[in-house]
């Protein structure tokens, strides 16, 4: 973290930060929000336009019917009330990447207000952070300021993106550091790809978020001033952002000056923030009802009709599967980072005897061995039955945990599913009491010294002789019986 001067703690704790952030998503329909252009992301520039998305004179919006679903599904899924009466208002702005001069919004009547996502404050508490409003509007264009011989003197206009459908989700004031900045963000992804809206994928634009920054003194009743952290590309980023701009802003304070309302640039290079202008003064966007489109009527029976599409989400889901399945709360989380991994987990617990089993073998053996093939799970050798079939297996002892890591090597090896390679390779467990028996008496009368530290009193020396027998018998040995019969014959010799 780079910052102006090093500030110490007890200046640190003076300050209470206050953030809002203000996260607009693009939605994933097949076309955009007000015609019937195709919306993709790339694509030749200024490809995917038409009359209507570059504002030319006598063209008319058509509300996407798609968006308006997709915003409702977000709306609830952050716990927001719909509104049955919303607006459309032009936001009056001139840029080169806006067109119409004009961006279709909603204002004074969205679609959707106070909602919430929790999180974990720094006691590890959970939290709620209100969610002023979703509303729906249009994305602009994008200037294009690198990439072409004359780019220093030149700025290039793709309008593709024009008209693509959004949702603003604003934020209440109520993050307190960079750290519930960081888990805000990642549950409103974690959440909104769970309802299949958006892909929020940051690199290409999908999901951008700005956070308004500002510290106070810790009792005082009034926010200081705030800036504006815009355009940065990553979580991580946002949250090494808005680390530096608190404590930018509170050395700034610390050294007597004033802290000015402004937008400022992240620069990840060198872990700062840049002035970009001047915010002293409010623009003026000059908001009025959009006179060709209707207000948005979504009532009762359509919310309801709507609301059959969504899903059951992160949370509730992982709370289910601690109960259903007798999960870790850990094992719970990773399990249901994605709505597909949990989709995947979930058919094949249901196949199996063990779910807790196949949950370890997903998320250690199998994810292992996929990342060191650097493949993805659909191109995994192991199936969710070969998954099923291995769990039930190690589950009753009719294999060993280290011949379930052998049976997968092959598998991810030679390419075959794991039902293939347990028929044509089968390991054969010895559960014979007298064979293991007899093999512990070798081991013992091989290793004399081991054996007297363990009658000596050092019983973690038993694990030696496990692992010997295991040797001897090619891993073969049922582990819970070995287990048993080392304890049971070491301790019948008797202690020094």
């Amino acid at each position: 973290m780079s910052t102006a001067t090093a500030l110490s703690p007890e200046i640190l704790a003076k300050y209470q930060p206050v953030i809002g952030l203000e996260v607009h998503v693009q939605l994933l329909t097949a076309t955009k929000a007000f015609c019937g252009c195709v919306n993709q992301y790339g694509g030749d520039p200024n490809t995917h336009v038409c009359p209507t998305c570059l504002g030319l004179p006598g063209a008319l919006p058509v509300l996407n019917r798609k968006a308006v679903e997709f915003a409702v599904l977000a709306s609830k899924a952050i716990n927001c009330t719909i509104n049955e009466r919303s607006v459309f208002a032009r936001k009056n702005y001139f840029y080169p990447d806006s067109p119409k001069g004009y961006q279709i919004s909603q204002f004074d009547k969205p679609l959707a207000e106070h909602g919430w996502i929790n999180v974990h404050d720094a006691d590890g508490n959970l939290k709620r952070i209100g969610i002023t409003r979703l509303h729906m509007e249009e994305d602009a264009g994008k200037s294009v300021h690198d990439g072409f011989a004359d780019s220093v003197t030149k700025t290039y206009i793709d309008l593709n993106r024009c008209g693509t459908p959004l949702v603003e989700i604003v934020s209440e004031p109520d993050l307190r550091s960079a750290d519930e900045v960081f888990e805000y963000l990642t549950k409103l992804k974690e959440i909104l790809l769970y309802t299949g809206v958006s892909d929020c994928n940051m690199e290409e634009g999908s999901l951008r978020c700005d956070a308004n920054v500002s510290v106070m003194l810790k009792g005082a009743d009034k926010f200081g001033t705030k800036a504006e952290v815009k355009n940065v590309n990553s979580f991580r980023f946002i949250r090494s952002a808005v680390q530096y701009e608190i404590e930018r802003q509170i050395g700034v304070l610390e050294d007597g000056g004033r802290v000015v309302q402004e937008s400022r640039l992240w620069n990840s290079a060198e872990g700062r923030t840049y002035s970009m202008r001047s915010k002293e003064q409010a623009h003026d966007y000059r908001y009025f009802p959009e006179p060709d489109l209707q207000p948005l009527i979504v009532g009762a029976a359509w919310q309801a009709e709507i609301l059959t599409q969504l899903p059951e989400l992160p949370e509730a889901r992982r709370a289910r599967m601690i109960a259903e399945y007798g999960l870790s709360e850990q094992d719970a989380a990773t399990l249901t980072a994605t709505r597909e991994f949990a989709d995947r987990f979930e058919t094949a617990a249901r196949q199996s005897k063990s779910p807790r089993r196949v949950a370890a073998i997903l998320l250690s053996e199998i994810t292992m061995r996929l990342r060191a093939a650097e493949i993805e799970f659909e191109q995994s050798p192991v199936t969710l039955a070969g998954i099923v079939q291995a769990a039930d297996l190690a589950e009753s002892g009719a294999i060993s945990s280290k011949q379930l890591k052998q049976l997968l090597d092959t598998c991810f090896a030679e390419g075959h599913d794991f039902g293939f390679v347990y028929e044509r390779d089968k390991p054969q467990q010895i559960s014979d009491t007298s064979a293991i028996e007899a093999m512990i008496d070798e081991v013992i009368t091989a290793n004399p010294k081991q054996a007297e530290q363990y009658r000596a009193g050092k019983k973690t020396v038993a694990a030696f002789f496990v692992g010997q027998v295991m040797r001897l018998s090619k891993g073969q040995a049922n582990p819970a019986v070995l287990n048993e019969l080392v304890a049971r014959k070491l301790d019948a010799l008797g202690p020094l």
